[in-house]
């Protein structure tokens, strides 16, 4: 099977608060009103060996987790979820939407824990398997807005738990990520209404051809 005929793979990126969960089921919301086959995935997680990870990762209790290990556990998750999930979705010709992907690792793990970022694209390369991204959606907020906005940070959730300057450092990973990758990712200016976010990324996957 070639490339061309695989599905499209779009993910959909940002800091901690900035609505991605919300804004991934509006959209699931839209494609089943507008008959749009699509499938929604989320990361780190999507299977079962995937979500016991995710588990793993992001319990609270877990604070003595080394960085790179913290790495590795994301690459295997993505690693399963990928072989398992996206590839055979993909190649079946279905439109995919995942919740973060290899942005995320690249802004978390390389920005804000400052791990190697080619020691992270040869990670991401290996446990994405090739699988090809058609286009990223970058909802675009300030992570200290996000927080006020959700009532601040999920303690139970390690990430989540991470001091300011740590989601700075994400923020502003995603915004070099972003300004590096301009054919692929799009930025999405997500500090207004859920309704407003959700106007504009729908009119960006029509404008993509992604609709």
């Amino acid at each position: 099977m070639t490339k061309r005929q695989f599905g499209k793979f779009i993910t959909v990126e940002g800091c901690e608060g900035v609505g991605k969960s919300t804004q991934t089921r509006l959209l699931k919301e839209y494609c089943q009103r507008e008959g749009v086959d699509a499938y929604f995935t989320r990361e780190p997680g999507g299977t079962p060996v995937a979500e016991r990870i995710r588990g793993l990762i992001l319990d609270g209790a877990n604070t003595g987790m080394d960085a790179f290990c913290e790495l590795l556990l994301y690459e295997a998750a993505r690693r399963q979820h990928t072989r398992e999930l996206i590839l055979p979705l993909l190649k079946s010709g279905k439109t995919v939407f995942c919740d973060r992907y290899i942005d995320s690792t690249l802004a978390y793990q390389g920005y804000a824990r400052g791990l190697s970022g080619a020691k992270i694209r040869t990670l991401n390369e290996w446990a994405s398997d090739g699988a090809p991204i058609a286009l990223t959606l970058f909802l675009d907020a300030d992570p200290v807005a996000g927080f006020i906005r959700k009532g601040g940070a999920d303690k139970t959730d390690r990430l989540e738990a991470e001091g300011a300057e740590f989601h700075k450092r994400v923020y502003e990973g995603f915004l070099r990520l972003a300004a590096d990758n301009p054919r692929r990712v799009v930025k999405i200016d997500a500090s207004g209404t859920k309704e407003e976010t959700h106007g504009k990324i729908v009119a960006v996957l029509k404008q993509k051809g992604i609709f």
